[in-house]
């Protein structure tokens, strides 16, 4: 039983890096094709329908790229079709989500002290809101509300906020953030499966049967992927706050939240504004800096679960069988003398302000809580203590890895 756990870790670390090496995938072509959208020129030999062409120097070789706004007169031979890369972000996010925060969802999703729920209850929560997301948002943009590109952005922003306040008060800290993650990109994907390729589909299909094709197709799918241009950078930001307990372990966790989408606004209207050689924004320098400054600040504020609350909580049955199996007061012993002077919610290392990864070892709950976390970086392995600064002992990790083994985890 015990080896299931190293596997599984095994498991989570594999899809890990599939899910960044196919986020790369699909950010870097984004970020490509909108950059060059915008940096496309005019030239008096272009050919009836295209809207632009830009030269690019790349691998020692020049690339000669022309943009029809609708179609070009024939359908080419050769399509190579951009799609890919956001499905297998999204399929691979979706397993991770499962595997750590739905398999693990004791330890990563619940937080008794927020909503009091069954494993069940909380991936049913966490499953449905995923789809929430995108149901309402493609309600939004079929409203007529495309007319007016402003106004559909500022109700985004305000579904992005209402779901993050909503995560926050039934999910843990690390949840409310990956959740909210997965939420914006669920959008974006959906974006890309149900209307940029099929509109493009829509487009080809009118090509191979001689028809002219509609340009609101294209109009449409432009707006969907100008959207998902400005979503891209929170998202990144989302993804990598559950290693960062001063982001996710804060209770304005979500406001957090908030300031970083409107910091992927004025990042990314930096770089559209700079490809369209439209001139230089400084101000959005300025409103970086402020946004970034604010969330600093809010990361600081008291609010967070105190140690004494802590101790008031009771256990669930999960963590009380752990707490209760053989060799557990030994283990708790040592995590209090080898880890607990960092993981607390009240750190004693210098230079520590929150505990890491948001992991307090304050009560015997938490202990049970993090049983197999525990026994991966410091019974199994010694990743944990760091450089073993606190000297923990061989025999002493003997006893972690005999605790783990006598609860059957």
């Amino acid at each position: 039983m015990i080896e299931t756990a190293i596997l599984w870790d095994w498991a989570a670390f594999a899809v890990r890096w599939l899910h960044v090496v196919t986020a790369i995938a699909w950010i870097g072509s984004s970020f490509y094709f909108i950059a060059l959208d915008l940096g496309l020129r005019k030239a008096a030999d272009l050919p009836p329908g295209a809207h632009g062409e830009e030269w690019q120097v790349h691998g020692g070789g020049f690339y000669h790229i022309r943009k029809y706004l609708v179609a070009p007169e024939q359908m080419p031979e050769h399509l190579t079709w951009f799609k890919w890369e956001s499905y297998s972000t999204w399929l691979s996010g979706a397993a991770l989500l499962a595997i750590v925060y739905w398999a693990g969802g004791e330890l990563f999703l619940i937080d008794p002290a927020k909503a009091d729920l069954a494993l069940w209850q909380a991936i049913a929560i966490s499953a449905a809101s995923l789809g929430v997301g995108w149901l309402v948002y493609d309600r939004l943009c079929k409203s007529g509300l495309a007319e007016r590109p402003t106004v559909l952005m500022l109700l985004l922003f305000v579904l992005l906020v209402a779901m993050g306040w909503g995560y926050n008060q039934v999910f843990t800290g690390r949840a409310v953030m990956l959740h909210l993650g997965a939420f914006t990109a669920t959008i974006m994907t959906a974006n890309v499966f149900f209307v940029i390729i099929p509109n493009q589909k829509l487009v080809v299909a009118d090509l191979i049967a001689g028809r002219t094709p509609d340009a609101k197709y294209g109009k449409i799918a432009k707006l969907r992927s100008t959207h998902n241009n400005y979503l891209t950078l929170p998202v990144v930001f989302l993804m990598l706050s559950n290693h960062y307990p001063l982001a996710f372990a804060s209770p304005w966790n979500w406001v957090i939240a908030a300031l970083v989408f409107l910091m992927g606004v004025t990042i990314r209207h930096w770089f559209n504004t700079r490809h369209a050689r439209a001139g230089s924004p400084w101000w959005t320098w300025g409103a970086t800096a402020a946004l970034f400054a604010a969330i600093v600040w809010l990361s600081t504020l008291p609010g967070a679960e105190t140690i004494e609350e802590a101790e008031a909580r009771p256990m669930t049955p999960a963590e009380a069988r752990l707490a209760s199996a053989p060799g557990f007061d030994e283990v708790f012993d040592v995590v209090q003398g080898r880890c607990a002077m960092c993981h607390s919610r009240e750190p004693a290392w210098d230079g520590i302000a929150r505990a890491p990864k948001g992991v307090a070892f304050d009560t015997p709950a938490d202990v049970a809580r993090h049983a197999r976390e525990i026994y991966l970086q410091a019974g199994r392995t010694n990743a944990m203590p760091p450089a073993n600064v606190s000297f923990m002992e061989s025999e002493e990790r003997a006893a972690i890895r005999r605790w783990v083994g006598a609860a059957g985890l």
